[in-house]
């Protein structure tokens, strides 16, 4: 059984990639995407090792319901990228200012 630092230093380190990703990279919006759902993860990954460090389930139903959220998220932001993609032909984040209203 690996301790519960072990475990926090991997979501540590998945959530400074994913803010590294979103740093960087502001261009692409689908590493952009990437990026905040895998900083999401890293979130989830540490209410996880907190739930079962301290023996509540609370954390592991949060969990679920973050899931739920972030799988909408994801689906919304994909068809917004796939209509960006068919009237743009691009998905630079720089071209999406004329979408301005």
């Amino acid at each position: 059984m690996l301790p519960l630092s072990t475990y926090l230093i991997v979501g540590a380190a998945l959530f400074a990639i994913g803010v590294v990703g979103v740093v960087l990279n502001r261009k692409n919006m689908i590493v952009l995407l990437m990026s905040v759902e895998l900083m999401l993860l890293a979130v989830n990954m540490n209410f996880i090792t907190f739930a079962h460090h301290f023996g509540d389930v609370a954390g592991q139903v949060f969990v679920f319901f973050i899931l739920t959220v972030a799988a909408a998220e994801s689906a919304i932001g994909l068809a917004i990228l796939v209509v960006l993609f068919r009237n743009l032909d691009t998905v630079d984040m720089d071209k999406l200012d004329n979408l301005k209203g």
